[in-house]
């Protein structure tokens, strides 16, 4: 049995994940409302757009410099300035008084957001040591299964009862309390470092992430692949992307991120993997939704309402997965997540409108198990074997492969269904996209036999003698820190 995490590190854990609470409720909040906000702040469906995609793109310029700032400011100094860049924002969404100035400040929600997410993975990677990661890979992932669970719900009450601006006021008391949390729970930042920003490195990498992503957040738009405002983006942003590749392993540990480290395998195999989890969990929730509405005449708050089961199983899985994880190794637990999440998307490419609501319902539950299964371990195996200068380059790299891979798997779907909808009516159309996304696992169910195995099992008293010596060099460095 897994050993269970140091006192210290579980109170860090809690610290972080409440902060994270607030964007990651706020992005499933905010997507249930476009509509109404649109309808709110009269504005067309292509404007009310860039509320999502103005923060997609603030997230996308900032995690690259993720690891350049901890290294400056600290992590705890960092967390706390993102967490209240965040509060910031939602305050000042709150109070928007058109669509322009709505989409302004969602951006700096995505500023906050974009470095509060890899900087979570970093600070408990590193205080972990390499120990238990599944483990606390589990409570890490808690806000990511309540979100698609609560968000919906909450959004949907929200605009039942009260106006649009109380959509940002949820996330000022997870915010707040989030502060307060990381101000007397996580340890204090020693001397920063005045290492010099890889300034080509972000000229080159950023605007590579945002290109992409921004075409491909035009897929869905009539004419797509063909829009000049899908093309001319990714392919810019390839070019970028390929320019920054040759100028990180130049660079090598000096880039803005050390592409080196994909040689380590572990990693490598996680990035990769997370790019088709990516594509499989994002694009499915593009057409989960559209399935229920456009098939089964149920309303976008009904539509997420049906979709809590799969929430529910991920909640419910992701403990257990943790612990196969630290006993039976990131391999096995990958395998078995993947065919649990395309045996059970498959119920959905052979429904029609008359399919039992019961019988997808429990499809969804399993569903939603084996995606716990699955983000566990691959987010856990990425850092194994990696020294503590190197996890936030880890941390760049895995979150910015999963943001891409969802980009894509939407994008795909998206020209996928509305091709076969556009020639073979929407039931055909649905049946052919849910296929794609089953084939999507099982890709990644295949290269999930590269991971490690079973993990070595470290001698108990050596164990214990980490333990107590990570302890003393915690504690020394609080009190030699500022």
């Amino acid at each position: 049995m897994a050993p269970r995490l140091d006192p210290s590190l579980s109170r860090m854990a809690i610290a972080l994940v409440v902060g994270a609470m607030a964007p990651l409720f706020d992005s499933t909040i905010v997507s249930v409302a476009l509509h109404s906000l649109g309808r709110e702040l009269s504005a067309s469906v292509e404007t009310i757009q860039w509320v999502s995609t103005a923060y997609l793109l603030a997230l996308g310029v900032t995690v690259p410099l993720v690891g350049w700032l901890q290294g400056r400011l600290g992590g705890k100094r960092l967390w706390m300035i993102a967490l209240t860049v965040f509060l910031l924002g939602s305050v000042l969404c709150s109070l928007a008084w058109d669509a322009p100035s709505l989409i302004a400040f969602r951006a700096v929600q995505g500023i906050g957001a974009g470095a509060m997410m890899p900087l979570l993975t970093t600070l408990l990677m590193q205080a972990a040591g390499g120990r238990n990661l599944g483990s606390l890979m589990a409570v890490v992932s808690l806000p990511t299964a309540l979100g698609p669970i609560l968000g919906p719900v909450i959004g949907g009450l929200i605009l039942g009862v009260a106006d649009w601006r109380w959509l940002f006021w949820v996330n000022v008391p997870f915010a707040i309390v989030g502060l307060v949390l990381a101000w007397r729970l996580l340890p204090a930042d020693g001397p920063g470092t005045r290492a010099r920003l890889d300034a080509v490195g972000l000229v080159l990498l950023s605007p590579a992430v945002v290109g992409v992503l921004y075409g491909l957040s035009n897929v869905s738009r009539d004419g797509g692949l063909g829009r000049f405002d899908v093309w001319a983006p990714i392919v810019a942003g390839v070019v970028l992307l390929g320019a920054f590749i040759a100028w990180a392993l130049r660079r090598r540990d000096r880039a803005l991120v050390d592409l080196r480290l994909l040689a380590h395998r572990p990693l490598a195999a996680s990035a990769s993997l997370l790019f088709l989890t990516g594509a499989s969990l994002y694009g499915a929730m593009l057409l989960l939704p559209l399935y229920w509405q456009e098939l089964r005449g149920v309303d976008a708050l009904g539509a997420g309402l049906l979709l809590i089961p799969q929430g529910v199983g991920t909640l419910v899985s992701r403990t257990l997965a943790g612990r196969l994880n630290d006993r039976l190794g990131a391999r096995v637990v990958a395998v078995v997540g993947f065919v649990v999440v395309g045996l059970a998307t498959v119920p959905f490419a052979l429904a029609d409108a008359s399919t039992a609501q019961w019988w997808l319902l429990l499809a969804l539950f399993v569903r939603g198990v084996g995606l716990g299964a699955v983000t566990i371990p691959l987010m856990a195996v990425g850092f194994q074997g990696l020294e503590r200068a190197d996890v936030p380059h880890a941390s760049i790299i895995t979150r910015i492969t999963m943001q891409v891979g969802g980009a894509v798997g939407v994008a795909l779907l998206a020209v996928i269904l509305a091709g076969s909808v556009g020639s073979a009516g929407p039931v055909p159309g649905f049946e052919q996209a849910f296929w794609w996304a089953v084939g999507f696992t099982g890709v990644a169910a295949a290269l999930s036999f590269v991971l490690p195995g079973r993990p070595a099992r470290e001698p108990e008293g050596r164990a214990e003698a980490t333990d107590a010596a990570a302890e003393r060099t915690g504690t020394a460095a609080e009190v030699a820190a500022p």
